[in-house]
């Protein structure tokens, strides 16, 4: 059996472990990096975040072209669209292999060995690695956990057949005449509202009273009016039950029990993470609940294990897991650091879009110290210039009455998901209302929008 020591060992090629693996590739540690099955770049690089926005976008563009079908939209008139999903998913697929490849570049060049193969260890610092070319044990002095997430499955509805993942539902070859999502969370509904611009019949059940419940109301409201313009069903406070003769049987919220037709059941209730089938009980760590205990340098309670991204609990995101991976890297190189982020934001690429970044209403209810200022998309003429005006999109402050310090920011509409680096960097920075009120923002953009929100905090705002 082959055998290998090396300085850093990463289990897992996800956006934190290889991350990870490339700063450690910079600051000359001696690093090997196993991909245990997603391939390079991990959940979200192949069956998540990027693969889901092509998809998306796809979605966006087949239904700008139905508007303009039979009587037209904005002048512009064209013949009913149809769509070959095989060849759209081919696109996405081109996308994700041209990120594959370039992430694979970029490891080395920093120098990581890359081993393909699935890695179970004996101890907390060797692993036993099965590739295609025969077994592989590898011992390390540090050792990074980034094995990431999974989708939640139900008992009663097993992943298999027409019951299929947020995974599958990224790669069908046909757009399902009916499609049900079970779980009325980000995931869900941005798949969900994908196939139905695709022209899908789409139903949601979510136990939760209203859709995406992690948000306040008003920040939710544009997109269940959205859902229900377009016909999607709202099947809201239900349970699912199980799926069969082409029906999945839910509880509604009064008790009655309901038969609704599917040709494909999307399940979207959460992720868990990854903590199974690599030996994590024999590596003596610290357990948080389903999670891996790390302090806030990301160290386990085992000596030189360290794990990142989904493995150490919510939020569950990308962005997240890279930062945390870059700086496991540093310490391990010898450099004082901390994981402690004023905010780290999260964006539900619905429609309309949600950000959220720092305190929202919900955080500060009651409190008598703070200022909460909104200003409406419908305002700002960069918004009526490009259709996004008219869906009740608005921009959200959140600040200290005293000192005028920012808490939290919040936006819904159209594109507004480029505005997230904008609010966690203010908030990172700890801008006060005059600081964005002091920033001349470029004219005509959605932008404008936070500047007008800040403006009227300080009350003047000028376009309202």
């Amino acid at each position: 059996m082959q055998q290998l020591k090396t300085k850093v060992l990463i289990i897992g090629a996800g956006t934190g472990g290889y991350v990870a693996g490339i700063r450690c590739g910079q600051l000359g540690l001696e690093t090997v990096l196993v991909d245990g099955g997603d391939g390079l770049g991990g959940t979200c690089l192949n069956v998540g975040c990027i693969p889901s926005k092509a998809i998306i976008h796809a979605a966006s563009k087949y239904e700008t072209v139905a508007k303009a079908a039979g009587d037209g939209t904005l002048g512009i008139t064209a013949s009913a669209p149809a769509i070959d999903l095989s060849k759209t998913v081919e696109w996405k697929d081109g996308i994700v292999r041209k990120l594959n490849s370039g992430v694979a570049a970029l490891l080395k060049k920093a120098k990581v060995k890359v081993i393909k193969g699935w890695a179970t260890f004996q101890d907390a610092k060797t692993c036993r690695v099965e590739t295609e070319d025969g077994p592989i044990t590898i011992t390390a002095e540090h050792v990074i956990l980034a094995t990431g997430s999974e989708a939640v499955e139900l008992p009663f509805l097993p992943f298999g057949g027409d019951v299929i993942s947020s995974t599958e539902a990224l790669s069908l070859d046909a757009v399902p005449g009916k499609l049900v999502v079970v779980g009325g969370g980000y995931i869900g509904l941005e798949l969900g509202i994908a196939y139905r611009k695709l022209g899908a019949e789409v139903a949601i059940v979510e136990m939760a009273d209203r859709i995406l419940p992690l948000y306040d109301k008003a920040l939710t409201d544009p997109v269940h009016k959205w859902l229900e313009r377009h016909g999607v069903q709202l099947f809201l406070g239900a349970r699912a039950g199980g799926f069969g003769d082409g029906a999945l049987s839910i509880t509604t919220k009064d008790g009655e029990p309901l038969s609704i037709p599917a040709d494909k059941v999307l399940v979207t209730v959460g992720r868990k993470p990854r903590t199974t089938g690599w030996g994590l009980e024999n590596m003596g760590v610290a357990m948080a609940g389903p999670f891996v205990k790390v302090d806030d340098r990301c160290a386990t309670s085992m000596k030189n294990v360290w794990a990142v991204g989904d493995l150490t609990g919510e939020p569950m995101l990308a962005h997240k897991g890279s930062a945390q991976g870059e700086m496991v890297a540093e310490i391990i190189a010898g450099k004082d650091r901390r994981f402690d982020p004023v905010t780290i934001a999260a964006v539900c690429f619905t429609e309309p879009e949600i950000v959220s970044a720092g305190l929202g209403p919900l955080d500060v209810e009651g409190r008598d110290d703070v200022i909460q200022s909104v200003f409406p998309l419908a305002a700002i003429g960069r918004a009526l210039a490009i259709e996004a005006g008219e869906d009740g999109g608005f921009v959200r402050v959140i600040a200290s009455k005293t000192d005028h310090r920012i808490l939290g920011l919040q936006a819904v509409g159209q594109h507004v998901a480029e505005l997230s680096n904008s609010f966690a960097q203010m908030l990172e920075m700890g801008a006060v209302l005059e600081d964005v009120a002091g920033v001349i923002h470029v004219h005509p953009t959605l932008g404008e929008a936070f500047h007008e929100a800040s403006l009227r905090a300080l009350g003047h705002a000028i376009h309202i």
